[in-house]
């Protein structure tokens, strides 16, 4: 039997990677001081220029891509990378270049979770008062274990259905998330 493999690459945001959620959170960030929040996005930006010198130097005909958030493959999903792309986002625009090379768009997670998951953050971040930020804030924190291990679940049980044995495949994945655990044993990551 020929082992399955898979390339995991932590998401490091830009502000483009939240699409709708960009500007109150670029707002906020801005109470970190101007020279921080630049140097932040200097370092992100960095990153994933690293990322993708590396993903150049390979051949990735017939990778899988999964996303996280990503509720869609097809021509929706194809859509949805390139808005990803347009918004400014180095992550989409990585994604869009594997493509072009022959790699698989394949839809990594169930639309409800992530819909549920967005409703809880968009709430936070347009709270009109501390008060209201922090109700919201205590009913996502309430909420957010058993979502995660929901969305980890459904998205290591993707990565088992469509990762067949000898192809390997890249997942984009944030850093709360714990996929690793909840993966078959004979998925190989790097």
């Amino acid at each position: 039997m020929t082992m399955r493999k898979l390339y995991l690459v932590p998401i490091l945001h830009m502000g483009a990677d939240m699409v709708s959620l960009a500007s109150p959170l670029e707002a906020e960030a801005a109470g970190l001081g101007q020279e921080l929040w630049q140097k932040h996005k200097e370092i992100v930006s960095g990153f994933w220029d690293s990322v993708d010198g590396f993903f150049t130097s390979i051949d990735v005909k017939g990778f899988r891509i999964y996303q996280d958030g990503l509720v869609a493959d097809g021509s929706d999903g194809h859509r949805i990378v390139g808005e990803g792309i347009f918004q400014g986002s180095k992550n989409y625009k990585l994604i869009g270049g594997l493509l072009q090379k022959g790699a698989i768009l394949v839809r990594t997670e169930d639309l409800t979770l992530v819909e549920q998951e967005r409703g809880y953050i968009l709430q936070m971040a347009q709270a009109k008062s501390i008060r209201e930020r922090d109700a919201d804030t205590l009913r996502y924190r309430l909420a957010q274990s058993k979502l995660l291990r929901q969305r980890d679940e459904f998205i290591a049980l993707r990565i088992g259905e469509t990762l067949k044995e000898g192809e390997a495949g890249i997942l984009f994945i944030g850093a709360y998330h714990d996929i690793l655990s909840k993966l078959p044993g004979d998925i190989l990551v790097t």
